[in-house]
């Protein structure tokens, strides 16, 4: 063997896989909606509202059920948000809570339903939805306005209209935004249909 002779290089070490690589980025998904999961279970207030919330932006359908446990969480804050990250998943086993949770005696949970089945664009929530049209608490009126608005669904036009009368101007605005949302979701499903 000729003593100058270049040795070969060494070979490189395996890159470490990134953050780039698509199938770490799932397993981190993952592993961090588990935590959230978990954390709906905790005795601090402050984490179960935390992972309620984080979870809808996370959209796994693995949170789905513990969601929905999560409606019934002693503290209203959590189950507002868990009623609000349900929606954002937009998966169908979300209605029927939602729907109950729309009878709740708690106001914010009421409104998180109303925010996560307009979301959800559940039909079956047109009813209980035109009832809150008729809440106590302007802010449930004003959710439940906008929800039917992204429904879409022409059987609320009615209610949707008397709303515009409601003594609050928020609830009016949305009754109003959510009737023009309906007209437009007409006008595009069948060309040259008159506008509401």
């Amino acid at each position: 063997m000729d003593e100058t002779a270049t040795p070969a290089p060494a070979p490189l070490p395996e890159k470490p896989p990134t953050v780039d690589d698509p199938v770490v980025r799932e397993e981190n998904r993952r592993r961090r909606v588990q935590e959230y999961i978990r954390l709906l279970k905790s005795d601090r207030l402050h984490f179960r509202w935390h992972a309620a919330e984080a979870l809808g932006d996370e959209g796994d359908p693995a949170a789905v059920e513990p969601l929905i446990a999560a409606l019934k969480d002693p503290y209203v804050d959590v189950g507002w948000l868990a009623a609000k990250s349900l929606g954002m998943i937009g998966d169908p086993r979300a209605v029927e809570p939602l729907l109950a949770a729309l009878t709740s005696s708690e106001k914010w949970l009421r409104t998180g339903a109303a925010w996560g089945l307009g979301k959800l664009k559940a039909t079956r929530a047109v009813s209980p939805l035109i009832l809150l049209l008729s809440d106590p608490k302007r802010g449930v009126r004003k959710t439940a306005a906008w929800a039917l608005g992204e429904i879409g669904d022409e059987r609320a036009v009615p209610a949707l209209a008397g709303a515009r009368e409601d003594p609050d101007d928020g609830v009016c605005t949305a009754a109003q935004e959510a009737l023009d949302t309906i007209a437009r979701t007409k006008t595009k499903a069948a060309p040259g249909a008159a506008v509401l």
